[in-house]
């Protein structure tokens, strides 16, 4: 199925202004139609999904754009695209660990207020 690219849009919860900027910046490339409007499918729904995803964990968009260039090169890109995931795990997990810090102090100060 194929999807014009308001309703496209409205399927992925983003602004036609962002399609038409991740597509200038290389982030997704839409099928086209005979009369060249852009012609968006299913797979192209759960790419724009992943892109909002790897948003959400903070990625910065150059390293999505890498890791957007790689796929479209197919499945020999495979090992830098994990390295690029691998990484952006590796800063999730140093945040992680900071906000951590930042709790077991707060536990422990609440404990000695609370006494």
């Amino acid at each position: 199925m194929t999807y014009a690219i308001g309703e496209f849009s409205k399927i992925v919860g983003l602004s036609i202004d962002t399609l038409r900027y991740y597509e200038k910046e290389g982030l997704i490339y839409p099928q086209r139609t005979a009369n060249n409007l852009r012609a968006y499918t299913d797979h192209d729904i759960q790419w724009i999904n992943f892109i909002k995803r790897l948003k959400l964990t903070g990625m910065p968009i150059r390293n999505i754009k890498t890791y957007a260039t790689l796929r479209y090169q197919g499945n020999t890109t495979i090992d830098e695209r994990l390295i690029l995931l691998n990484d952006q795990k590796s800063r999730l997990a140093a945040e992680q660990a900071k906000l951590q810090a930042h709790i077991d102090f707060l536990d422990k100060k609440l404990i000695l207020i609370t006494r």
